[in-house]
């Protein structure tokens, strides 16, 4: 009997969603990093993560590059006489001092131009950001469902 209560706990560890590691680089923590699936013959794709600066000085994410897209932008969007507007964000995204900053569907996020191929589900890629800081960090991505709202795998968190 013990046998198989340990191969059906094993089998409920292995069917859980990967998720992609924390990150510490200098005084940021980047953590829950995620991305939407796209569908064949997107040109561009969505990433998502959050950034926690536990320092005393701020820092501001400045860019970033990944073998899947010729170009990482950091865009935000936002609501404007009921249009929503996406646009890129000039400068940086700055994170103060205590500050947690969560790149979402919806808000600011990391739009990734010119995508080579579909970002499938299930699948995991890196993406070098960089910092004014706190330099340059190697993330791992994992990807979601097209219309997921959060990573993680979190069931029912689809976009209707």
């Amino acid at each position: 009997m013990s046998r198989l209560v340990f191969v059906t706990a094993l089998l409920a560890v292995l069917a859980m969603p990967a998720q992609a590691a924390d990150v510490t680089v200098g005084q940021l923590k980047l953590s829950t990093s995620w991305a939407r699936a796209t569908p064949k013959g997107a040109g561009v794709g969505g990433a998502y993560l959050q950034i926690t600066n536990s320092g005393n000085t701020p820092d501001r994410l400045i860019g970033g590059s990944t073998s899947v897209a010729k170009e990482v932008e950091i865009h935000e969007m936002s609501m404007a006489n009921g249009v929503m507007k996406m646009r890129p964000v000039a400068g940086g995204l700055e994170i103060k001092p205590g500050q947690t900053v969560t790149l979402k569907p919806g808000g600011y996020h990391l739009m990734l131009m010119g995508i080579k191929q579909p970002l499938k589900q299930g699948e995991h890629f890196k993406v070098t950001l960089e910092f004014a800081k706190a330099g340059k960090v190697a993330v791992d991505f994992v990807t979601e469902g097209i219309g997921a709202m959060h990573g993680g795998g979190m069931p029912g968190m689809k976009m209707h």
